[in-house]
């Protein structure tokens, strides 16, 4: 009969990975025959490195961390043979036979949604995702992000403000936090919702780590919205991983100017989904049975629309050209553009141009 120590062997060992794991499993029926068979039997199934790294124990260190770890308040492990371990993941190609949890596992029981985007997303585009997510969240539906920065950080703030809040899919061990400056949102998440890894502790953000978490954040979701992607950015993986299986893909259009909009528009000639507004997405994707709503939603006062403002539009441009458009010099331009900036309703972009907020 197989043990977690088992369990966690066979699923730590490196070169064995998710897919070599269910061949150990189907081959010999359980992790404990599979952990006792020979390096003849081993090394068709899973390749000669990792065949001498499980026969050397290789992952004795990285098990006994583990389930010390998991003795920690809030930290648990699951895995595929657990009840609870989610369905969706469970059917998809080569699920995780090992998940680290830290935060509120029975989140994983909710309908969840991704949403997704660039890490380097213009002040409009975290706007957005944050206002997406918190709507979402607040019909009911759990959001699923990676906790990068720019968009992923945002959707996850704005999904915390609600019930049904989010859930964190990592590309490193969840003893680390990548980037470091969302240390701080990271442990919000962990309070308040779910973080999620697959890696063993103190594996660093390797970039073969990141589309198996993007894997993981597809299969759990019923849909995927992107919210601003450049055309090389991750989080068209995601994307196209949502469409493979099935699900949903969505996409919010942007100004044809913005090299964080143009991902978005290739996933609309795609055939992804074009939103505009939560219940766009709701329409698509479907509403929850029963929307978690504890909060009234506080909408914004819509800023006045002045002079500066309308000569902005919502593409980002530079001071002389606003100059040109309101018959002003660059310097009393700079002035407005100040003044707005610190009430909020402008910002700053690199190349000396600006953008409206909202």
């Amino acid at each position: 009969m197989s043990t977690p120590h088992d369990w966690l062997t066979l699923a730590l060992t490196p070169g064995v990975g998710p897919v070599g794991f269910l061949k150990l499993i189907d081959a010999f029926g359980s992790a404990a025959t599979a952990c006792g068979a020979s390096r003849s039997q081993l090394e068709p199934l899973i390749g000669r490195e990792a065949a001498d790294a499980l026969k050397a124990d290789s992952a004795a260190e990285s098990v006994a961390a583990a389930l010390a770890w998991a003795e920690h308040p809030g930290c648990s492990l699951m895995t595929l043979l657990d009840d609870d371990y989610p369905p969706a993941l469970a059917e998809s190609h080569g699920p995780p036979p090992l998940l680290f949890l830290r935060g509120q596992r029975e989140l994983l029981a909710r309908p969840m949604l991704a949403l997704v985007g660039s890490r380097h997303a213009t002040p409009q585009g975290c706007r957005d995702a944050e206002a997406f997510a918190a709507g979402l969240a607040g019909a009911g539906y759990t959001v699923v992000s990676g906790l990068a920065a720019g968009v992923d950080a945002a959707a996850h703030r704005g999904a915390l403000t609600q019930p049904a809040s989010t859930v964190a899919v990592i590309g490193t061990g969840i003893d680390r936090v990548y980037p470091a400056g969302n240390r701080e949102l990271a442990q919000q998440i962990a309070d308040q919702g779910l973080i999620i890894s697959e890696f063993a502790l103190g594996i660093r953000p390797l970039a073969g780590n990141f589309p198996r978490r993007n894997r993981v954040i597809a299969a759990l979701s019923r849909g995927c919205l992107v919210v601003e992607a450049s055309v090389d950015s991750g989080s068209l993986i995601t994307a196209r991983l949502a469409a493979e299986a099935g699900r949903e893909v969505l996409a919010i259009p942007g100004s044809i100017h913005n090299p964080q909009a143009r991902g978005c528009h290739r996933l609309l000639k795609e055939g992804a989904k074009l939103v505009e507004t939560v219940d766009d997405v709701l329409d698509e994707v479907g509403r929850p049975g029963v929307p978690l709503v504890r909060r009234r939603a506080v909408t914004p006062a819509q800023p006045e629309e002045t002079p500066l403002l309308a000569a902005l539009g919502f593409e980002p441009v530079d001071a002389d050209t606003l100059a040109g458009r309101l018959g002003l010099t660059t310097p009393q331009v700079y002035a407005m553009l100040l003044e707005q900036e610190l009430a909020g309703r402008v910002a700053s972009l690199p190349g000396g141009r600006f953008q409206r907020l909202g």
